[in-house]
């Protein structure tokens, strides 16, 4: 049997009957992937029924939750030269990794790919394949579908050299939004993202979502730490003055702030600014 040619990395934490479904699903694909689950300090049994029902998958154990860096310790554990994230509640179609593997092997400057959603059991599309599909950003002749600087992480595919190159995701980030500062990492090393809709990942929302108001308050935050990180001073200030005039009267505002502020003399200090092509890309997506 022909071997994969993708390592498919899934960070999980106390989700074992879901991370069950999900292996299930990856063990039937042909050629079957190596897979490299990463447990962020589950108290479920997560650990122990990974090794007692899937003996091939490849357990990596965390005594604490490394958020979204969990996905860096898979990373580094593949042996393929493309790496697919799986969430504990997603999947990848059959054929879907094969075809990036396709395209990775005839666009030698893709970095990453950036799949289509199907979301349940009657699949339906993602809101943002369309987002994806009909990127504003100027098209590449020498990558193989619409550029892009987004994605979702439980439905990309990485060059692992060029994962390896921008450093992963940021563990300063924790979960929410952390696949923005990836991307733009990835275009600024002068990598390519692009959309691929033949490109098909399918996603079971999990029943044991942490709070709404938990993620909200992340994702702001993470995305005012991402602003001081790499954005020029202009934007970053501009970020911040706006968090500050919205959180005088929103409490998810002014918890995303406090935390931003919190973190912030670490993310001055890891501050690497875009290059000017990054920057013009983000402003044209965002005068959207």
């Amino acid at each position: 049997m022909t071997e994969s040619r993708v390592t498919v990395v899934v960070a999980t934490r106390d989700r074992r009957d879901e991370l069950r479904r999900t292996l299930t699903h990856l063990g039937r694909l042909s050629p079957p992937p190596p897979v490299v689950v990463v447990d962020n300090g589950s108290t479920d049994g997560t650990g122990e029924a990974v090794r007692t029902d899937f003996p091939d998958v490849q357990l990596v154990e965390h005594d604490h939750n490394l958020g979204c860096a969990a996905r860096n310790t898979g990373v580094a554990r593949a042996r393929t030269p493309y790496v697919a994230f799986s969430d504990d509640d997603s999947w990848w179609e059959e054929g879907a990794l094969e075809a990036a593997a396709d395209a990775f092997d005839a666009h030698p400057r893709m970095g990453l790919v950036a799949a289509a959603v199907l979301v349940g059991a009657n699949g339906r599309p993602d809101p943002v394949n369309a987002d994806l599909a009909h990127s504003p950003l100027p098209a590449d002749e020498d990558l193989p579908g619409p550029r892009v600087l987004g994605f979702l992480a439980c439905a990309a595919v990485v060059r692992r050299s060029a994962f390896v190159q921008a450093g992963g995701f940021d563990p300063l980030l924790f979960f929410g939004g952390e696949e923005a500062l990836l991307a733009q990492d990835l275009a600024a090393l002068g990598w390519g993202l692009c959309h691929l809709p033949e490109v098909r990942a399918r996603h079971h929302p999990s029943s044991l979502r942490p709070p709404s108001t938990w993620r909200r308050r992340l994702e702001a935050r993470n995305a005012l730490l991402a602003a001081w990180l790499r954005r020029r001073p202009g934007v970053a200030l501009a970020r911040t003055a706006e968090a500050a005039r919205r959180s005088l009267n929103d409490p998810d505002s002014r918890a995303a702030l406090t935390g931003a502020l919190r973190l912030m003399p670490r993310a001055v200090a890891g501050r690497r600014p875009l290059p000017a092509r990054v920057e013009r890309d983000l402003a044209l997506l965002e005068s959207r």
